[in-house]
């Protein structure tokens, strides 16, 4: 049988949480009661202290290597003490089960158990028997940041109280004075330009800046020139013809 078949139904292959230190108790209480089948355990480690501890001496206990080993070992009931590290080792255990295959499976090994389901291609059902599963703890819910959602209460108190405001006489506006660095920013009223004559070299001269200033300038306000004309069609007129 290839290490990758899976021939007992999903409903016969289940995990139980447990405990490392209760796995002993559990394990002798599975084998109890299913004590007419063909029952093999598998670990990858620790088989001695399994094999003092187990009630049922019959029972035959063997490690990962030595079930790669022998191609031809099979069983009814197969029960995994532990989670191997290889996922692969895992399916090579559970393809010798004909009927049901058990997992006994501490907190702290099921970080490790996604990378067997996605080799598997689904998840295998877990159940948590009294007195055998992981102490519950309660997850704390995280503080909430930012502002909580109002209830129906809060919102009609919000909105009569900006209705009530809407509906109040407008409050008078604030007068701002200007200050003396505001006062810069204004615009001030420029002198008149005044002509100053010419200099000694002919240049008209102003009292301020100008963009009259030139060399032709004498004072004179300068005369629009003439304005530009559209293009002239000259149209002869035609003598008649005489008959």
């Amino acid at each position: 049988m290839s290490s990758n078949t899976i021939s007992i139904k999903p409903a016969n292959h289940r995990i139980y949480q447990c405990q490392t230190a209760k796995k002993i108790e559990l394990l002798n209480k599975l084998i109890e009661e299913s004590k007419y089948s063909d029952i093999l355990v598998v670990c990858s480690k620790d088989i001695e202290n399994i094999k003092e501890n187990i009630d049922n001496k019959d029972i035959k206990i063997i490690e990962d290597r030595e079930l790669v080993k022998d191609k031809e070992l099979a069983c009814e009931f197969l029960i995994s003490f532990d989670l191997p590290i290889k996922a692969i080792v895992y399916m090579a255990r559970v393809s010798r089960a004909t009927q049901a295959a058990y997992m006994l499976l501490d907190e702290s090994e099921q970080q490790e158990l996604y990378q067997t389901e996605m080799l598997l291609g689904r998840a295998i059902k877990q159940e948590k028997l009294e007195d055998f599963g992981y102490p519950v703890v309660e997850k704390k819910e995280p503080a909430f940041k930012g502002k909580k959602p109002l209830t129906k209460d809060e919102i009609r108190e919000v909105a009569k109280k900006r209705y009530e405001e809407k509906t109040q006489e407008p409050k008078p506006k604030k007068e701002f004075k200007k200050s003396d660095s505001d006062e810069k920013w204004d615009k001030k009223k420029k002198a008149p330009n005044k002509f100053l004559g010419k200099d000694e070299h002919g240049k008209a001269q102003f009292s301020g800046k100008s963009g009259e200033r030139n060399h032709r300038y004498d004072g004179t306000p300068r005369e629009k020139g003439p304005q530009k004309v559209g293009r002239k069609i000259s149209i002869k007129s035609r003598k008649a013809k005489e008959d």
